[in-house]
């Protein structure tokens, strides 16, 4: 490699070091000040003519928060309606409902696999909370379930939250690396779940069986009080106390179009894959395809789905549904901001030249994508906290190399800098705070359930995507 190229690869590591000093240091910036800067700064020592650094800047963070931006907010919006609604509860009420003790984490896990497509890991987990805390009254007693059943039930579902999260568009963590690799959408959702239900088993159920029994996790009183309510009564029975804002029972959604509002987006996006696969299909069908199976209208046409069929006749009312949607859009307000400020810096690299440069040395070494993608993604979301920081540094520097790829290698290559993403997660993450203090967990039994879970399903990604490899 020439003078040149090491002095880029040295800005780049300089760069990736600065960017987890600002975000950890007692300065704390907010990942999107620190993205900015670091690009800015980036830009500047890698030569980049000064006339076109703002122009990267711009360009890079308004492409993907077109790309990107609306199709999370609306992913945001039809989240939050699936749970007013009572939609996500009675699917996962419903899924545990004829479930035998023993089968009782298994069934958790595919509530919880079924709620994670629409939503994010922290969303997830609040909703499962209160049939978790009420499923454990059922395992306590249980010879089967040895250990406490608390953490019996909330290890399968942090392993698919989290793996729904990390690894399986449309979530924003894979669209990113979709839009930034220029991978097919359709058959990245494919690959993805292909990776997940393996890795969920073995993470969730499988581990949660081990670690239960040794972990003594007993959540507060009050808060599964808070929680449960009379929820715990109306469990069997497949009911729920809720009541509209205007005090009248909430009408029970049905389970048919419940599970069809969570899965409307990912269904279209498959359809437009399916039709590029099948070239008779006549010019309309496959066009009107493209059109429905785009991230954004998919998720819009997911959204109205749930608005007309599971919020209204659920009996939420125009204007709390108006409220709800605004709170899910200022949820997700630090998340775009972040998606901007790392477009800004995947632009940035590869208008300095700096994206070639790793290129060049990754070849030169023969090292393996995937397990380059999923150690970036793994090192930095560890270092910032962020798994969103983790997933948009390493597509940006990967890009370069993933354009030269087969489209099945691209998508495993998504996967792989997902599964990266949620390994290690831990003090200086949102969700290990969010499950520790939800369960009552020291923080030795936090480490011990969720940072092990959420690195199971990230070693597991690597080596499902590793394993698919061989065929791409």
């Amino acid at each position: 490699m020439t003078t040149h190229t090491w002095g880029l690869l040295a800005i780049l590591v300089l760069s990736i070091v600065a960017l987890i000093a600002l975000i950890n240091s007692r300065l704390r910036l907010h990942p999107f000040v620190a993205l900015t800067l670091v690009s800015l700064a980036a830009a500047v020592a890698a030569g980049e003519p000064a006339e076109k650094i703002a122009e990267s800047l711009e360009t890079g963070a308004g492409s993907i928060l077109g790309d990107v931006g609306v199709t999370l907010a609306f992913g945001a919006m039809l989240g939050r309606l699936l749970s007013d609604s009572g939609a996500t509860d009675r699917i996962a009420r419903l899924i545990v409902h004829r479930a035998g003790r023993r089968s009782l984490p298994w069934y958790m896990a595919g509530a919880a696999f079924v709620i994670g497509i629409p939503m994010f890991f922290e969303v997830g987990l609040i909703v499962l909370l209160p049939l978790i805390f009420s499923v454990a009254r059922r395992l306590r007693d249980d010879h089967d379930v040895k250990g406490s059943p608390y953490v019996a039930l909330a290890a399968p579902a942090i392993a698919a939250l989290c793996t729904l999260h990390g690894m399986v568009p449309p979530h924003p963590g894979p669209l990113i690396g979709v839009n930034g690799l220029h991978a097919n959408l359709g058959l990245t959702i494919g690959v993805g779940l292909v990776c997940a239900i393996p890795t969920v088993i073995l993470a969730g159920p499988v581990y949660g069986r081990w670690i239960a029994p040794r972990l003594d996790v007993r959540p507060d009183r009050a808060l599964v009080a808070q929680f449960t309510g009379d929820r715990a009564a109306d469990a069997d029975a497949g009911t729920s106390a809720d009541t509209t804002e205007a005090g009248r029972p909430r009408r029970s959604v049905p389970t048919g179009w419940a599970v069809a509002a969570v899965l409307v987006p990912v269904v279209l996006m498959l359809l437009n894959t399916v039709a590029d696969l099948v070239p008779a299909l006549p010019a309309g069908l496959r066009h009107a395809l493209a059109l429905t199976g785009s991230p954004v209208v998919a998720m819009f046409f997911g959204l109205l789905f749930a608005l007309f069929v599971v919020a209204l006749p659920s009996g939420v009312g125009g204007e709390a549904i108006r409220d709800s949607l605004g709170e899910s859009l200022r949820s997700v307000a630090g998340i775009l901001l972040i998606i901007a400020g790392g477009g800004a810096f995947n632009q940035v690299l590869e208008d300095s030249g700096i994206g070639k440069a790793v290129e060049s040395a990754a070849s030169g070494a023969h090292l393996n994508v995937l397990v380059l993608g999923w150690l970036l993604a793994l090192l930095l979301s560890f270092s910032t906290g962020s798994a969103t920081v983790g997933i948009v540094a390493a597509t940006g520097v990967l890009a370069p190399m993933a354009a030269t790829e087969s489209s099945l290698a691209t998508s495993l290559l998504v996967v792989a800098i997902g599964a990266g993403s949620v390994g290690l997660n831990y003090v200086n993450h949102a969700g290990f705070w969010l499950v520790k203090e939800s369960f009552g967990m020291t923080l030795g039994q936090a480490t011990k359930s969720h940072t092990v879970i959420q690195t199971l399903v990230s070693v597991c990604g690597l080596l499902m995507t590793l394993l698919l490899s061989l065929w791409a």
